[in-house]
Formats: structure tokens, sequence, C-alpha cells
């Protein structure tokens, strides 16, 4: 989030007036300004209730493979819509390291997955009673 807020900050910083109506953003930055208020690009706000915590290890790896894969798919998106070197070199940076997540996250449930009872073919807990 820090390093996205940064970009955000170096693109709107010496906005004028005129750009700012022109370009849309006139309603953002009159509840912002150039403040970072996270949302989606729709405009939804954020909200705790998009992070899921099950305290099963597999339901809750499964949300953060997911999560992950959903941020990449937000970077490639951003990648699509610019053109600006130095918003694409963070933005794929950021990307980057959303796929190490997903890698790492993968190999965490294949792990825990391994360890379930070798008969099981349904990825469950089962010490469940």
């Amino acid at each position: 989030m820090e390093m996205v807020s940064a970009v955000l900050y170096q693109l709107t910083r010496n906005l004028t007036p005129k750009q700012i109506k022109d370009s849309g953003f006139d309603a953002y930055f009159v509840d912002h300004t150039t403040g970072v208020y996270p949302q989606a690009a729709s405009g939804t706000p954020f909200s705790a209730e998009t992070l899921s915590v099950s305290g099963d290890a597999i339901a809750d790896l499964t949300e953060d493979l997911a999560a992950e894969q959903k941020a990449r798919l937000t970077y490639d998106n951003i990648l699509r819509l610019t053109d600006d070197p130095d918003v694409r070199d963070v933005i794929k940076f950021l990307r980057e390291r959303e796929i190490v997540h997903y890698q790492r996250f993968g190999e965490c449930l294949n792990r825990v997955q391994s360890q379930l009872n070798q008969k099981n073919i349904y990825a469950f807990n089962p010490n469940f009673d």
C-alpha cells in the first residue's frame, strides 16, 4: 500500500484545479484531496469484511491464494492502462511480489494437504468431530 500511495502522491501532487476537473478526479478530491483512501476502482471503500479467516488452514490458505491472484490481476489491469515508465516499474515490482506470495502460499497448502490422511480425497480437516 505504501508504494502505491507514493506513486499516487507523485502523480497528483502538482495537479491544477482544471486538471482535477477534466480528469474526473474532482469528486474524489473534494472528499480526500490527494490523500490515499483505500477503495476499489468502482469507488467501493475498503472493509475488513473482505479479509476472511476461518481458522482452518486449508480454507485460509486457499483464500490467501485467491487474494494474491486478484491483486496480480489488478496490477495486470493497471499495466494495461498506463504507459508511464515510472508507474509501470513500481507496478511490475508489486505484480512480481504477488506471484512470489502465490507460490509460497501454494507450497504451504501442498505441505498441509500432504499431512492429511492419504485416503482422504477431499481437502478438509480430518480432526473434525
